[in-house]
């Protein structure tokens, strides 16, 4: 098998462009012997010479003449080749894709990305909308930098905690009663409530507590998606009970939030990303900045 180097390709086009050694060696920074050296080396390991040379006199043979447009070729294609995915890699660098569910996506990120690029314009972030089945198949497979929402350990994945939120009930804003900031489980006994499916994360636990506070919610009116849940309590369906980072889409309803206590429970978002996957180097910086966007509007609100 021929083994050769870009290097002593080269070396010879450069030595069959000037026809002296010594001219061809000053502009590879490399010694007139060393230069020879290159030469020896790839006629052995091509097996014919590639020049006719004397004291005096450089030409190229018959062989080397033919070699000269194949060197010439396979040097562009390679410097070519070497400028585009270095472009690519530099790009990918400045650039990071982000997941989250359908919610957080429409409602959190998009002026979270944006405070963000107005600090860090040279950063541009993708972001991908999905449930966690399949953010988790993209970080698996390297096409996705990280992930937020819930997720179930998986081998290669590192999941780390992101943000800790809390379950809150919101009801009508026009509904009769005093807004309270806080509200016992055991308060909603007796009310119509709107929950998510069972196929939620959330919903599993939220059953545990409303059994354990003795309210029965067989009567619920179940919907999949956390936004229609949120719009059929403002339309007076009954009372809702959701994580706190609907904040945002409950703060655009005529809805109330009151954080549910005795107890409250904590529900925590997970970022994921590949264990084995260098990312670039915006992620830490632009998770710590999410962490910190998302702490102003979720504290501030008081249902944390």
């Amino acid at each position: 098998m021929i083994d050769f180097s870009s290097r002593q390709l080269r070396a010879f086009l450069l030595v069959a462009k000037h026809q002296n050694f010594t001219r061809a060696a000053e502009r590879l920074f490399i010694t007139p012997s060393g230069l020879s050296v290159l030469i020896r080396e790839l006629e052995t390991q091509l097996g014919f010479r590639l020049f006719d040379r004397t004291t005096r006199h450089v030409a190229l043979t018959a062989h080397g003449s033919r070699m000269v447009a194949v060197a010439g070729r396979v040097l562009q294609e390679l410097d070519d080749a070497t400028s585009r995915i270095g472009q690519t890699a530099r790009e990918s660098q400045d650039t990071l894709s982000v997941g989250a569910g359908l919610l957080m996506a429409a409602n959190v990120l998009p002026q979270a990305i944006k405070e963000f690029h107005a600090h860090r314009p040279g950063v541009r972030i993708q972001l991908f909308d999905a449930g966690p089945a399949t953010m988790m198949q993209k970080v698996r497979a390297g096409t996705l930098d990280i992930g937020l929402g819930y997720f179930k350990n998986t081998p290669g994945v590192r999941s780390v905690p992101f943000f800790r939120f809390s379950l809150m009930a919101i009801r009508p804003e026009a509904s009769l009663g005093p807004r309270r900031a806080s509200m016992t489980w055991s308060a909603l006994k007796g009310e119509p409530l709107v929950l998510q499916s069972r196929s939620a994360p959330v919903r599993e636990v939220i059953d545990w507590h409303l059994a354990r506070a003795g309210v029965d919610s067989r009567g619920a009116l179940v919907l999949n998606r956390l936004e229609t849940v949120i719009a059929m309590v403002e339309a007076g369906a009954g009372i809702g009970v959701v994580p706190s980072f609907a904040l945002p889409v409950c703060r655009r309803r005529n809805v109330a939030m009151s954080r549910l206590t005795n107890p409250t429970v904590p529900v925590d978002l997970f970022q994921i990303r590949h264990r084995g996957r260098k990312l670039p180097a915006a992620a830490d910086e632009f998770t710590t900045f999410l962490q910190g966007y998302i702490a102003r509007w979720a504290g501030s609100a008081g249902v944390l």
